[in-house]
């Protein structure tokens, strides 16, 4: 028993941790209280570490059906998403003790939420059944209510909380139904049972419906239309830990149960559903684009904007091959750094949730250059433009849909949609950087103070950024290998 907790060693310690914080919180002078915060992240930081050695990568080759009874699985995939998962806490941690000073009280509680939502996103990789899914995805979405509407003095992020509790139990209660209409057909939550007896529950409309209904709780979580009206509201009432944690980790989270249900267990339902997939991704890519245009509140933008990120990656799904989950795991990789970045510098230059509008990045180059530099490498990323991580990580995306393209017309509709959705998010990515080097109607030029902490994020994420645009040879192996050992374990 002892020996087989080895395979969720992981979120063992990640639990411990966010158990840890809330007892250090007893005993620790409130001065210090933002100690714990990078106490946190340094432990965090550890553990990440230990997800490198060799002695855990080895799990991919061993078995959990004794133990979890195929509930739970470690291979690349998942692997790969606990890394990010981990990295994007560290991060938001760090993100957070710069933030404290404007929650009035629990700040210790704060982190833990941060902590115990790790955690769900961590189970929730290595989900292989559908009570290890529903589980995992509303230990995120619990802990999101109460982390959305932390700062109780502040209408706007009760609001937020209020929306994305009532959105968020019709998610949830899309799923479980879902589920049971699911398991009711099939006998089974197992995904690998899922997979064996496919050809058969294809015929059944009992089945296809609960499939439905679960695919419509997932939409929920990685902000695709029709299921995106709570995401501009939220980014924008939440403290702005919240919204980059929600919007990486939340969207990270429901493509990993995606890949694993639709491109691997269930291949053929998603090749008779590829027309609705492809509408889906092309109306969100045009949705998200052209709602952000007239968008002043940087946070709003990037909600939009994060809408239209999903549709991008939902082209991985549509491609229904290897190449397709590479390119989605390259994509999100890049998509950390780049909107880390973005929400430090909005936290930097505003304050209280105020002065949100894109005018405070006005006169930025001449008040911190550092800042401007890597908000514009940030949103030039974000935009696509070579030879950024987003580019290539867009590049990968079409090219994986482009290879399924001949003898659909839906494919080529789709990479049309795709093109145009990168040159509509010019116009609102480099009005960004238009106002940080050339809107300059405030004369006055106070410096922005940046702390050794939030230096070290920044410069992490533009190397991250510049690594994966300038040197991606490495990390598109990573990315491959990473899907190829996940299609492999799956299908024998």
């Amino acid at each position: 028993m002892v020996d087989q907790l080895k395979f969720v060693q992981l979120e063992m310690m990640v639990l411990v941790l966010g158990l840890a914080v809330l007892i250090a919180d007893l005993w620790m002078a409130p001065s210090k209280r933002r100690l714990i915060g990078h106490l946190s992240a340094l432990s965090l930081g550890i553990i990440f570490l230990f997800s490198l050695r060799e002695s855990y990568v080895d799990l991919v080759n061993e078995s959990t059906d004794v133990f979890f009874n195929s509930r739970y699985k470690i291979d690349g995939l998942a692997i790969f998403f606990k890394r990010f998962f981990i990295l994007a806490a560290i991060f938001v941690l760090i993100f957070a003790v710069d933030f404290a000073d404007r929650i009035r009280s629990g700040f210790s509680e704060y982190y833990a939420f941060i902590i115990f939502a790790l955690a769900g996103m961590m189970f929730a990789a290595s989900a292989n059944d559908f009570s290890m899914l529903f589980v995992s995805i509303e230990l995120i979405t619990i802990t999101f209510y109460i982390l959305v509407s932390y700062q109780r003095h502040r209408l706007q992020s009760l609001e937020a909380g209020v929306k994305y509790l009532i959105l968020g139990a019709v998610s949830s209660a899309f799923m479980i139904y879902g589920i049971a209409l699911i398991f009711g057909e099939a006998g089974s939550l197992k995904f690998e049972d899922l997979h064996a007896k496919q050809s058969e529950l294809l015929g059944s409309n009992v089945f296809l419906f609960g499939m439905l209904f679960l695919f419509a709780g997932l939409a929920f979580k990685i902000s695709a239309f029709p299921f995106q009206v709570w995401a501009p509201d939220v980014y924008q009432g939440a403290p702005t830990p919240t919204t980059a944690f929600l919007a990486l980790g939340s969207k990270a989270a429901g493509f990993v149960l995606l890949i694993r249900l639709l491109v691997i267990s269930l291949p053929d339902l998603t090749r008779e559903w590829t027309t609705l997939f492809i509408c889906i991704s092309a109306v969100t890519i045009l949705y998200g684009n052209l709602c952000a245009l007239p968008q002043r509140n940087l946070k709003r933008l990037l909600a939009y904007s994060g809408i239209a990120n999903a549709g991008y990656l939902l082209m991985g799904i549509v491609a229904q091959s290897e190449a397709g989950t590479a390119a989605i795991l390259y994509y999100l990789a890049g998509y950390l750094f780049a909107l880390i970045t973005i929400f430090l510098i909005i936290n930097l230059l505003t304050k209280e949730g105020e002065g949100e509008d894109i005018s405070c990045l006005e006169n930025l180059n001449n008040r911190s250059p550092f800042l401007a530099v890597a908000m514009t490498l940030a949103v030039v990323s974000l935009a696509g433009i070579p030879p950024l991580a987003g580019f290539f990580g867009k590049f990968l995306l079409i090219k994986s849909v482009a290879i399924e393209a001949f003898g659909n017309i839906g494919y080529f509709v789709l990479l049309a949609v795709a093109v145009f959705g990168v040159v509509a998010s010019i116009f609102y990515y480099f009005g960004i950087v238009r106002t940080v080097f050339w809107n300059h109607k405030v004369d006055e030029i106070t410096p922005v103070s940046v702390g050794l902490p939030i230096r070290f994020v920044l410069v992490s994420c533009v190397v991250g950024i510049l690594y994966l645009g300038l040197l991606p040879n490495k990390p598109i192996k990573w990315v491959e290998s990473a899907a190829a050992v996940e299609n492999k374990s799956l299908l024998e």
